[in-house]
């Protein structure tokens, strides 16, 4: 039985309209005056720690500690401005998913597991109300690796349940073949959903054990037994 439900955002909870790769672009030419990296950098499924890293290495910078937090707070403030403009829209589904599961005879803890910084979490999701809903999460700031994020929300997950957790107990979802092997690195089951970066032939390929086109097309009863 599942007992833990993690969730990516982008994609996955919400679509933004690409306020995230707006928001890295412009910090990079603000900060390093380079134009277009939004353009030429892959998202989809990454941590924002790693895009960050990948940035400094690409065009020559250390990329200290110093330089990397700098970074990052100028991208989060630019994504704050971003998101009061363009909010974006939550994806088909995800509110009667969330309460469907609320309903269960025995609720799964809900959390997160997602390659935003916690702060770019809560930008993205509070203007939709879906911040309030989590108990326990991992985030791009815990570490740049979205396998070990996977082990860290684990880790938490058990903590908070206060027992042992096997990955079978836990379901994650997401809309993207890196999901899919986030769930692989500690057996969890996957649930892929077809609103963001992966078709479902992708998903169905990489390993989910279910693939559909949106959480209008499952109940948590059939993913959570």
């Amino acid at each position: 039985m599942v007992r833990l439900v993690l969730f990516d955002i982008d994609g996955t909870l919400i679509r933004t309209g690409g306020a995230g790769m707006v928001a890295f672009g412009q910090t990079a030419e603000l900060l390093y005056g380079i134009h277009g990296v939004a353009d030429k950098t892959h998202f989809h499924g990454r941590t924002d720690s790693s895009l960050i890293r990948e940035f400094f290495v690409s065009n020559g910078f250390a990329g200290k500690y110093w330089e990397i937090r700098h970074f990052l707070d100028a991208y989060v403030y630019l994504l704050d401005h971003r998101m009061g403009i363009q909010s974006g829209e939550i994806c088909s589904g995800v509110i009667q998913f969330i309460a469907e599961l609320n309903a269960l005879p025995v609720p799964p803890v809900l959390g997160l597991l997602t390659g935003n910084v916690r702060l770019g979490a809560e930008i993205k999701l509070r203007p939709h109300h879906l911040w309030n809903h989590w108990r326990v999460g991992a985030f791009g700031d815990d570490h740049e690796d979205r396998n070990q994020l996977a082990r860290i929300a684990q880790d938490r997950g058990a903590r908070h349940l206060r027992s042992r957790l096997p990955g079978d107990d836990i379901l994650i979802i997401g809309d993207t073949i890196l999901d899919v092997a986030c769930a692989q690195s500690i057996g969890a089951r996957c649930l892929g959903v077809g609103t963001g970066g992966g078709s479902l032939e992708s998903l169905s390929f990489a390993g989910a054990h279910w693939s559909v086109p949106d959480l209008t097309h499952i109940h948590p009863s059939v993913v959570c037994r």
